[in-house]
């Protein structure tokens, strides 16, 4: 089994959305080797006016969007009627499609907020779909605890631990993804086997790892090699996202909130959204 290593660190960056909503920010669109992945977000503050503004409405096409609240509540709205409130360890997702137009609002519980939103490309056949969406309570996250002090949750996709495969609630996606949370103490380890066609990546939340001599810490995202196996330490308490996905080999244009293949897809977007004809 070929064994996946560090290929590259990429270190978020301070950044603000919405309206002025505080983040970090590590993102991959002129990045191949990101793909199927175009962005990731770091909400976190135990300050209400790092984000009391929200995310008004605004309009989307092109992409997915997976929302995951490790602390915090946070609310959707969408001009499909769609409503909903992830509470801790809650994610939800929304396909834009051909457009959709929503608002956003995180909700600090118990003074803390901590969260993450992760960009998911869209292929070209299917960025014209009707817009869809779901929420993913935490009780209905698949968990698996391997000792009391190393918990693996899985969101998306499957997953293999020691020869047992876990199912997260969504398999909907654009193209196929596993996307997990890996929580454990320092000097515990994760051995699992991910798909060998997946491109995979690390988002560092807490703590630090290694992975085969090589080190990452909180607010790094670590591009692996291809493989099949990965095998992760803790070297201090640690958390983590493990996101991989099938690579979408297209162009890419991106232009704010709208992700397509070409330019003129993007003009035309924009027109739509302008002329009130996005979400027809």
């Amino acid at each position: 089994m070929a064994i996946r290593h560090i290929q590259h660190i990429l270190r978020s960056h301070p950044s603000s959305d919405g309206d002025g909503v505080k983040i970090q920010r590590v993102h991959g669109f002129d990045n191949a080797a990101f793909s199927p992945f175009l962005m990731v977000d770091e909400l976190k503050s135990d300050q209400a006016a790092d984000y009391i503004g929200g995310f008004p409405p605004h309009p989307h096409r092109g992409i997915e969007t997976l929302t995951y609240m490790l602390r915090g509540h946070f609310q959707h709205q969408d001009h499909l009627g769609n409503k909903g409130e992830l509470k801790d360890g809650g994610a939800q997702w929304m396909s834009a499609g051909k457009g959709v137009i929503h608002s956003e609002m995180p909700i600090m519980a118990d003074g803390q907020l901590h969260g993450f939103q992760i960009w998911i490309n869209l292929p070209a056949n299917k960025k014209m779909l009707p817009a869809q969406y779901h929420d993913f309570q935490s009780d209905v996250i698949t968990e698996k605890q391997l000792n009391e002090q190393n918990l693996i949750r899985v969101i998306a996709g499957d997953l293999t631990i020691d020869g047992d495969t876990l199912t997260g609630p969504l398999q909907d996606t654009g193209v196929p993804t596993t996307i997990a949370d890996w929580r454990a103490a320092a000097g515990e380890q994760l051995n699992s086997c991910l798909n060998p066609d997946f491109q995979a990546m690390l988002y560092v939340y807490q703590g630090a790892v290694s992975i085969e001599g090589r080190h990452a810490k909180a607010g790094e995202l670590v591009m692996l090699t291809a493989g099949e196996g990965l095998a992760i330490t803790a070297t201090e308490d640690t958390g983590l996202l493990l996101l991989s996905g099938t690579p979408i080999n297209e162009p890419v244009a991106h232009y704010g909130p709208f992700v397509m293949n070409t330019m003129e897809e993007i003009e035309q977007a924009i027109r739509d959204y302008q002329t009130g004809q996005l979400t027809d």
